[in-house]
């Protein structure tokens, strides 16, 4: 059986990750990731393979459909992986700061959109534990370990945030200032 793993028929338009961001931790954000993993490390789900698949090469996948090895790039630090088990897919817009950013008064529907936009540059395979360590913060905080995409993420991030109509902290807005100053002309 081929591995199409496009929703149809009911599912179609929907997703099979059912972010829950307005749950609110410790820390007074959203959590992170859904119980059904929101596209994290070891998620079974639609929008995972889709990524696993679109940003490697050469990609085998079980009986199941789930990528398993192939070439996998982190731009976030240059790591270049074999097992899909070492990549995450990462929110570009954590999902928590999506929620502190605007998206508290979306429909779950438009959140579940945004959490599996495979439109935009909101999802990207990374090195599982940079994303981890990124966690749910924004770039006056965190910024990917390889100095030399420091430009292109504060671009996708702005993309993101315009695209979803989502607020930027002037903390932030400062860090991505600062980053896109290192774009070359």
């Amino acid at each position: 059986m081929p591995c199409d793993r496009r929703p149809t028929g009911s599912r179609a338009g929907t997703s099979v990750i059912s972010p829950t961001f307005g749950l609110q931790n410790t820390t007074g954000g959203a959590g992170r990731r859904s119980p059904a993993g929101a596209a994290g490390a070891g998620a079974t789900s639609v929008s995972r393979e889709q990524v696993l698949k679109r940003d490697g090469t050469s990609v085998v996948v079980d009986s199941s459909c789930a990528a398993v090895s192939g070439r996998w790039y982190s731009p976030y630090d240059g790591a270049t992986w074999s097992a899909a088990s070492d990549v995450d897919i990462d929110h570009v817009v954590p999902l928590a700061e999506a929620w502190r950013s605007g998206a508290s008064g979306w429909t779950t529907s438009r959140r579940q959109s945004f959490a599996n936009d495979l439109t935009g540059p909101q999802l990207i395979a990374v090195t599982d534990n940079v994303n981890q360590a990124k966690g749910d913060q924004d770039p006056s905080t965190w910024q990917p370990p390889q100095s030399a995409y420091r430009c292109t993420y504060s671009k996708m991030w702005i993309t993101v945030k315009y695209n979803w109509g989502l607020a930027l902290q002037s903390s932030e807005k400062s860090a991505l200032q600062s980053m896109l100053n290192t774009c070359s002309s």
